[in-house]
């Protein structure tokens, strides 16, 4: 079975990634909780033959909100257990993520009541762990 954990900037193209997946044959879940993808894998695993589940797709970003300090955890847990997984990290420039924000009007996640890029900027710093980790970096802008 493949694991891939598609992450990165808000913005950047991750739902737009799952979907080239889903296309692709994966099973896909955006946002599932940190805390149950090591759960998710074994039973994916179990049911590989029976339901196709031989390619998962899990997006996983900011929106974890503190869950995201367990995503190393859960990625050695993951390794422990022998599954084949690969981060794919989605990048853009600030100045393509403030557009993109402002051409579809939605809120960051982390913005709240702050300026867009107070929230890119806060969120490319806890985020910054997982691009370290990523087995590929793509640059959306």
């Amino acid at each position: 079975m493949k694991i891939v954990i598609v992450t990165g900037m808000s913005g950047a193209g991750k739902s737009t990634a799952l979907n080239v997946f889903e296309d692709e044959g994966y099973y896909c879940v955006d946002n599932m909780p940190i805390s149950l993808i090591p759960k998710f894998a074994e039973l994916a695993d179990c049911q590989e033959q029976d339901n196709g589940y031989n390619n998962i797709a899990l997006g996983v970003d900011i929106r974890s909100g503190d869950a995201l300090n367990e995503l190393d955890d859960m990625l050695k847990e993951l390794s422990q257990r022998h599954y084949n997984y690969k981060i794919l990290y989605l990048d853009s420039s600030d100045e393509v993520l403030v557009k993109r924000y402002k051409e579809t009007r939605r809120t960051h996640p982390l913005a709240k009541d702050d300026r867009v890029d107070h929230a890119i900027e806060e969120e490319r710093k806890q985020m910054s762990f997982l691009k370290e980790r990523a087995d590929y970096i793509l640059d959306t802008s």
